[in-house]
Order: C-alpha cells, then structure tokens, then sequence
C-alpha cells in the first residue's frame, strides 16, 4: 500500500459514530518500489494530502525528507516534488495493520493490499 492510498484512506461507519477518522499505520515490511516520476500528478496531489496524516506516517516508518508541510509554489520545486513523488508513490507498506484511533478496529494490510471489511454487526 503506497503512502498516498493510505493518506486518503479513512473510517466512515456511522452506527459507531466514527466518521471520517484517519487510519494508523503500523509496518512491519516496507519496500521502496522505484516508478516513473510524475511532477505534474504529484504536484497536483499535495493540495489533497493531510499532511498531519503523512508526517505520522512518515515518523512511524522513519522517513527523513518530509518537511513538516508543504512548501509554497511547491509545482515549480523539483526537488520537493521529486522527494514527495518517493515518499507518495514508492515507499510501500507490505505487511501489518491500519488502526482507527477511535474505534480501535484493526484492518491487516497483506502483500500491499489492506483489508478494509467490517462485520455487519459493525455497520
């Protein structure tokens, strides 16, 4: 799972009055997975990312090139841009969970990919 997917991934289940809560990540495998570098759709994504969200994330997973937020007239920075294109787009999370701050729910994420299913009771 990339940064960015869990950047815009929350919890909306409303039975439990939890709405739109950001997702803790825990990793126990990461794998940085080299692709080809997009400025432009990088550029165009740091308006939606929560940075908040993606500094914890970044910390959990001990990243340096994160500034803690982002940087103004950020589209013409090429090294900001090429930095965030790795830490959104390259750095995977393989193996472990995501958690919801507020309920408490576990979500495994396996070979990249994260389970996000709830048992109907829950919904």
């Amino acid at each position: 799972m990339k940064l960015l997917t869990h950047n815009l991934l929350s919890l909306h289940v409303q039975a439990m009055g939890a709405c739109g809560f950001a997702l803790c990540l825990q990793a126990t495998e990461v794998r940085i997975n080299p692709v080809e570098s997009k400025p432009n759709f990088v550029a165009g994504m740091i308006p939606k990312v929560e940075w908040a969200m993606l500094l914890e994330a970044s910390d959990t997973l001990h990243l340096f090139k994160v500034p803690k937020k982002p940087i103004q007239g950020h589209e013409h920075k090429e090294n900001f841009l090429r930095n965030m294109h790795h830490v959104l787009l390259e750095v995977g999370v393989l193996e472990d969970t995501l958690q919801c701050p507020e309920s408490g729910f576990l979500f495994p994420i396996s070979h990249g990919i994260p389970k996000m299913l709830l048992s109907e009771e829950v919904t």
